[in-house]
């Protein structure tokens, strides 16, 4: 569905939710057995009732770049309190520019960028240097906040983004799939129904708009049918892969669905394995639509 076709649906929400909460549970199981590793996984629809599916949902796992959407909170959280403007600028720090770093792969130290790139790179391509320029300029006890107040109480940003991320060191980042998936709901339900939630709904939308530009299709999206939108971010560190992300979210039943991975030995198969989850998902959602 169209923005225009959304926004003026959105007060139709209601009448939706109630269907989406009498959705009955989904066993994912199988397919997630497809996964070389240890998985958990929420999956929501937009309704009060509990996840259709869900598995591990409250045991920690390794962040990777999935922790990058609590980053991304806490920066439109401070817009919303007027402490920051998308177009405030910030400068570099020679520590913060590591690989994985495609938009500012290149950047001197002490070069100026403005808040919505930073975002928009840390988003749309998992820049590592543009994640750690905004920890720095943020600070990790006040993101830290942000994700509590989001409803993220189990997951913590305790490190910068690093070229090298030793073993002892990939249990630092953590988040679960319920505080991940109660993000991603509180998000959608902010821009669909028009609330402030863990934002204002202007920036529940903005947030929406930044998630539906990662480039990532290799999990989620390769799961779904061709063209059919998805707002999310992909995580990849050695012996994990994650996705988390709203399905269709300017549609007329989008859906969350989180999963994520550790000890992973096989990395292409567990991109299938989320594949194969988020696939047996959409069907059964839509056969039951």
């Amino acid at each position: 569905m169209k923005r225009a076709a959304f926004v003026a649906g959105a007060v139709a929400a209601g009448a939706f939710g109630r269907a989406a909460g009498a959705q009955p549970a989904l066993d994912v199981t199988r397919a997630a057995r497809g996964i070389p590793g240890a998985t958990g996984l929420v999956v929501r629809t937009m309704g009060n009732g509990p996840p259709i599916a869900s598995l591990h949902a409250h045991e920690r796992f390794p962040a990777a770049s999935v922790i990058k959407l609590g980053i991304m909170a806490a920066v439109y959280r401070a817009y919303d309190a007027g402490t920051a403007h998308p177009r405030d600028r910030v400068r570099t720090r020679a520590e913060d520019l590591i690989g994985g770093s495609d938009v500012l792969a290149g950047s001197p130290a002490g070069r100026a960028w403005s808040l919505d790139a930073l975002v928009k790179a840390m988003i749309h391509v998992s820049d590592n240097a543009a994640s750690n320029t905004l920890i720095t300029a943020f600070g990790m006890h006040a993101i830290n906040a942000a994700m509590h107040t989001a409803g993220m109480t189990s997951s913590r940003l305790a490190r910068h983004f690093a070229d090298v991320v030793p073993p002892w060191k990939r249990s630092e980042n953590v988040v679960t799939p319920a505080d991940v998936a109660n993000l991603l709901f509180e998000i959608e339900r902010g821009a669909r129904e028009g609330i402030p939630t863990i934002a204002s709904p202007n920036s529940c939308r903005a947030m929406i708009d930044v998630m539906l530009g990662n480039d990532d299709a290799t999990k989620i999206v390769r799961g779904l049918p061709p063209g059919t939108p998805c707002a999310h971010k992909t995580g990849e560190i050695d012996g994990t892969r994650n996705d988390a992300g709203i399905v269709d979210p300017f549609g007329d039943t989008p859906y969350v669905i989180v999963v994520l991975t550790r000890n992973v030995r096989d990395n292409s198969a567990a991109n299938a394995g989320i594949a194969a989850i988020t696939r047996r998902v959409d069907a059964a959602l839509r056969k039951a639509g």
